[in-house]
Parts: C-alpha cells; structure tokens; sequence
C-alpha cells in the first residue's frame, strides 16, 4: 500500500474570524518543496476572501481526474508503440446538489486532445486506450460520480 502526504498551512493574521472576514487563502505542500498557492473557490467564498489566481479543492480534483487519465492513456500508447507529441485536456467539472441534499461534484468531463507522431492507432484502439485509462485511474475509482471521457485524435 503507498501512502502519500500534503501538509496545509493557514493562517489568520488580524482578520476578524467570527464574523467570516477572514482569508481562505493558503498554502499546499508536497515532497521535494513544491509549494502551490490555494484558495476556497471564488464561486464558493467571494473575494476578498477567496484568491481567484489560487487553486482550490474543487479544480484540483477536476485536475487529478485529468492528470491521472492522462499518465495512464500515454503510457498505454506507449506501450502499444505509438508516439505521443502532445496531449491537452480542457478538463470540465459540474457542482451540484445530490440526491441527499448535500452539495459535490456532480460529474467531471475530460476533453483530452491528443496529437500523434508518425503512425497513429486507429480510431477503435484510440477510444479502447481511453476507456482503459479511465478503468486504470486510480482517482476515477475513487470517486462516486460520473467521470466523461470525449478525446481527440489529431496528428502532428
């Protein structure tokens, strides 16, 4: 079993608290120093709580849905003897209410564009190479809603 860490640093200066005029800016950090700014969501916490230009919980799950997509898509085409020159994906995630009442991640869709070198694969085994990164994304087994895949074969 792996094991992974983030520690989350805030703090709230002279901002008054118990009102809710505190800053919902902080800090994540992870191994090897990478320190990334974060923030409640500006569509959650108006500003000037909330840092627009800071990432926050809800894009950083539509980002390791895609992240963890992609990893495995380029290494099964890489697997299976196809060049990669570039991949995007415009990653798309919707907020809404559940069936309980309770507010969350609704649904997530991956747009993934994906540009070959030389010979690309077929149509059939470029949509079986998605599905079987989804199947494979340890992020998408995770959570319990819908996760999309619409991806995009262009060459270089």
């Amino acid at each position: 079993m792996s094991h992974y860490r983030a520690t989350i640093r805030w703090s709230r200066h002279d901002e008054p608290f118990v009102q809710q005029q505190y800053s919902r800016a902080h800090t994540w950090h992870f191994d090897e120093g990478v320190t990334v700014p974060a923030s409640a969501s500006p569509a959650v916490v108006k500003a000037p709580f909330s840092v627009a230009a800071a990432v926050d919980p809800e894009e950083a799950l539509v980002a390791s849905l895609s992240s963890c997509h992609m990893l495995f898509a380029l290494s099964f085409f890489s697997k299976a003897g196809y060049v990669v020159d570039s991949y995007e994906d415009a990653a798309e995630g919707a907020m809404g209410q559940r069936a309980d009442g309770r507010t969350a991640m609704t649904s997530v869709t991956l747009h993934p564009v994906v540009r070959f070198a030389g010979t690309a694969p077929t149509a059939e085994e470029f949509a079986r190479t998605h599905h079987e990164a989804h199947g494979a994304c340890y992020i998408a087994n995770s959570v319990n809603f819908d996760v999309d895949t619409r991806p995009e074969m262009r060459r270089s």
